[in-house]
């Protein structure tokens, strides 16, 4: 794959130049490690492509982690405990986090990597809540959001999360005292 676009989110493109330069190399080195033409194996049963061959996210989700995995980077998982405090008397039998968890995609020094080919929803709880989060666990200080650009995600099933959205979102979103710096990275097969 190739990486087709960048968006410095809160100085990210600065703090990972600056911290994690080698890590982002590693990103890098990744992303060209992947071979979107293998990962087109899924067939379209959607109204408006029938018949067509995709990428499958799922593949495309095990190939990046193949190529983050050889060069050393982990999966970080979190077992969740929901409280069950807020429920009315007479329902707090009915809460439960049995088998619960948030993951981050791979982590490095402190650097946390998302890769997200699914929905927009998805990308989007990346960066507003499990960046966050994962920080305030102390796993991370700053993090890369890998997303297809358009050219990219029309070759996959509708409603993908895609590059040009997620920018232009932050960019009227703004800031917040929340989030860390971030590069987000739209790639290209």
């Amino acid at each position: 794959m190739k990486v087709a676009a960048e968006y410095s989110f809160h100085n990210g493109a600065t703090a990972l130049a600056r911290r994690w330069q080698q890590e982002l190399d590693e990103v890098y080195d990744a992303i060209a490690a992947v071979d979107a033409k293998v990962c087109r194996t899924k067939i379209s049963r959607e109204k408006t492509m029938p018949g067509k061959q995709l990428n499958d996210p799922k593949a495309l989700n095990r190939e990046f982690k193949r190529a983050f995995q050889k060069l050393g980077w982990e999966t970080r998982r979190v077992g969740c405990s929901y409280s069950d405090r807020y429920y009315r008397p007479g329902f707090k039998d009915r809460a439960s986090s049995r088998g619960a968890f948030r993951e981050m995609d791979f982590v490095k020094n402190k650097l946390g990597v998302e890769v997200q080919f699914g929905k927009y929803a998805f990308m989007v709880c990346s960066l507003c809540a499990k960046m966050a989060i994962f920080h305030n666990l102390g796993y991370i200080d700053a993090g890369v959001e890998i997303v297809a650009v358009k050219h990219f995600a029309d070759q996959m099933s509708t409603g993908v999360s895609r590059f040009e959205q997620f920018v232009w979102d932050l960019e009227k979103r703004g800031v917040s005292n929340i989030d860390l710096p971030m590069l987000i990275i739209g790639v290209d097969g």
